[in-house]
């Protein structure tokens, strides 16, 4: 058993100063709430000095960082391992691997070696699965990507990649207005996989009923997407009017303007925007040069852009995309958390385990400062990284 006390302890419903959490030999919560009432339990105790304690932060959008792009033929389970010790010293408990290939014999063969990788486990941060960033993305709004990696998916490539994946394929973003962008996205749906809208310039009318269809989710909302105006709202206006879906939102002060995001809580609350990270390989490291997605990258000043100046990904951490939204908004820690945590949890179908901090729940948790800066993380209740030791 772990007691974890003296702690601000974050949950869905209320946030608990001189609180506590007791882990059981299994890496379940089994008790969380304030101190005075938690059951006296043998075993290794950690005085979080009033810390907050906070739901583990779960990345659902990332192709790398600390020098790592994910999906290098040959050295997948090296780099996924590297990574997952990295990211937990950013708070992050799982991760979904983004991925993309310049063609369906490799993106076939990156899909299986991350299955692979993550079939075997990682030290840290746990990997939750796979993120197909296309191949159907508008070449108008590539993005990172360059022209020649993006094209249509036929039935029998959907079917693979689901085979080569075997159950680890859990997001895929496709632009609705490409041709057979629908049959894609049903094949998807109907496998489990959560279809998210991005890299588009479709219509008001088309977005819109996307994402009333097979599209449940939105790939780094205003970034590569068609623009809100009063005659055409866009990609972005059918966002902010939707109802029920997840959106992404990068809040590393660079994707995204703070009057922009404030607009975008407005719209969808708290509930439903899930931060992101979108980072790559530069994340964590020095200024230079970088590659991602074909591409040569370089980061500047935490600024990854192509040389034509197109933001190429982020560097930013996800404990830190966290605090600029709470300094960009009044939001409270809880809603904040929340954002990081439970909703993409909830997104890819993990919120019965993941997410926050609940008796039963995985005791996936971090320990952070006011600043959000992470001092403790754990993953099934295990120690994986402890900025005291």
């Amino acid at each position: 058993m772990l007691t974890l006390h003296n702690a601000t302890v974050v949950t869905p419903t209320e946030v608990i100063p001189g609180g506590a959490v007791v882990v059981d030999e299994g890496g379940s919560i089994a008790y969380a709430g304030p101190q005075l009432d938690a059951p006296r339990a043998s075993g290794e105790r950690l005085d979080l000095l009033g810390r907050l304690l906070v739901p583990g932060l779960i990345d659902i959008h990332t192709h790398g960082g600390n020098g790592v792009t994910f999906g290098v033929p040959g050295q997948t389970g090296d780099d996924l391992r590297s990574y997952s010790e990295w990211v937990a010293q950013t708070g992050v408990t799982g991760f979904l691997c983004s991925v993309a290939a310049p063609d369906a014999d490799a993106l076939r063969t990156v899909v299986g070696d991350c299955a692979g990788a993550l079939d075997r486990g990682l030290p840290g941060a746990e990997g939750l699965g796979v993120h197909l960033e296309g191949p159907m993305l508008n070449p108008q709004k590539r993005g990172a990507f360059s022209y020649s990696w993006l094209r249509s998916l036929t039935p029998n490539e959907v079917d693979s990649l689901l085979a080569a994946g075997h159950g680890w394929v859990r997001q895929v973003t496709i632009a609705p207005e490409l041709e057979g962008a629908g049959d894609a996205a049903l094949r998807f749906e109907k496998a489990g996989v959560m279809v998210a809208l991005g890299h588009s310039v479709a219509r008001f009318e088309l977005a819109r009923d996307a994402l009333r269809g097979s599209w449940s989710h939105v790939t780094h909302t205003f970034n590569a997407q068609g623009g809100f105006a009063h005659r055409e709202p866009g990609v972005v206006g059918a966002v902010l009017g939707s109802d029920g879906i997840t959106a992404e939102l990068i809040a590393d002060g660079v994707h995204v303007h703070p009057g922009a995001m404030r607009v975008l809580l407005r719209c969808l609350g708290p509930e439903r925007i899930v931060l992101v990270t979108d980072g790559m390989a530069g994340a964590g490291m020095p200024d230079g040069e970088y590659d991602l997605l074909g591409e040569r990258v370089t980061v500047r000043g935490g600024q990854a852009r192509h040389r034509d100046g197109t933001l190429a990904g982020s560097t930013a951490a996800l404990n830190a995309c966290v605090r600029n939204l709470m300094n960009a908004s009044e939001i409270s820690v809880g809603d904040a958390v929340r954002m990081a945590g439970l909703n993409p949890a909830r997104a890819i179908g993990r919120e019965g385990r993941l997410g926050s901090i609940a008796v039963g729940k995985q005791a996936n948790l971090t320990a952070v400062d006011s600043l959000m800066n992470v001092h403790l993380t754990l993953v099934r209740g295990r120690v994986v990284y402890n900025a005291a030791v």
